[in-house]
């Protein structure tokens, strides 16, 4: 058992009209406690693992606020599982505002935390929004460069020209065309590398309603949007990076030269792939390293 029991409600919130559904996670007999604000990866749900770290946080006496992004798991919108950065980054400061109103919780000591897709979506956030306390960010993406030399010709220029078709659909009023999110190497999905399918289904939990479908349109939104590498320099509050030795969709080199930006930067190397931050003895080691982080940051400052 942790050093603080807990208790978990439904707290939605309003992102340009949009309910975006989230969870919040109080510890017992703690008054007004920091809170850590969380959001998943590529067209993940908050379900998909985000739990069983957040129970980690609380134990160390923090609440946590989760939250699905608009068109994604119990959040409204459509269509259904579209990943849109610049609708995902104003879902993020719609969060920050919903739990900075939060009487339960201590507003101004907020951490952000994400994780690939939306780890960088939290760089970005963090560098334009004030009173960020801290920021974990887990194997997070970069740029859309980096990613493109890391996966290759192969594996992007076909969700590429999906993308393209999609928006042909959509301005013609004709139906969204979905493409997988995760596949074999050699199909056609967002993320086809080895690891990519079974790590990734690895983190659904049993039962789940989820489909492993997307709106090809949304690889296409990184192109339009500041990359977390530029915009890591604006980063005030101090970051812990973890960066997966044997990532296969963020480069390496990449994300050491987005840690080296942010100026209050930790970098965490772990030996393991993408998702295997996520799996058995690694995730209790990572986990338990971003709740010292967060700790420190949150708990035992003044």
């Amino acid at each position: 058992m942790g050093k603080f029991q807990f208790q978990r409600v439904d707290s939605d919130f309003l992102s340009k009209g949009t309910k975006c559904g989230g969870w919040l996670y109080l510890p017992d007999q703690v008054t007004k406690p920091p809170v850590v604000i969380m959001a998943n990866g590529f067209a993940c749900e908050k379900a998909f693992k985000l739990p069983e770290l957040a129970e980690k946080f609380v134990e160390r006496g923090m609440a946590v606020y989760l939250f699905d992004f608009r068109t994604i798991g119990s959040s409204d919108g459509k269509p259904r599982n579209l990943v849109n950065i610049r609708g995902q980054l104003q879902d993020w400061k719609a969060a920050i505002a919903h739990v900075r109103s939060l009487t339960q919780v201590n507003g101004s000591k907020i951490a952000l935390w994400g994780y690939s897709y939306s780890g960088g979506e939290v760089i970005a956030t963090a560098a334009g929004e004030k009173n960020i306390k801290a920021i974990v960010v887990q194997a997070p993406y970069t740029d859309f460069i980096s990613s493109f030399l890391m996966l290759g010709v192969r594996r992007t220029i076909w969700p590429f020209l999906f993308g393209l078709r999609d928006i042909v659909c959509m301005m013609a009023g004709r139906d969204t065309y979905y493409i997988p999110v995760v596949g074999d190497p050699g199909t056609i999905a967002v993320l086809t590398t080895p690891e990519s399918k079974p790590g990734y289904l690895s983190l659904v939990p049993e039962g789940s309603t989820w489909k492993n479908e997307t709106p090809a349109r949304g690889v296409l939104t990184p192109l339009l949007f500041v990359p977390p590498i530029l915009s890591a320099k604006d980063v005030k509050c101090p970051a812990l990076v973890i960066l997966a030795e044997s990532d296969s969709l963020i480069h390496p080199w990449a994300l050491e030269k987005t840690a080296r930006r942010i100026k209050k930067s930790t970098l965490l190397r772990v030996q393991t792939g993408h998702f295997g931050i996520c799996q058995g003895e690694i995730f209790q080691t990572v986990a338990t390293a971003q709740a010292d982080f967060l700790e420190k940051q949150l708990v035992e400052s003044v």
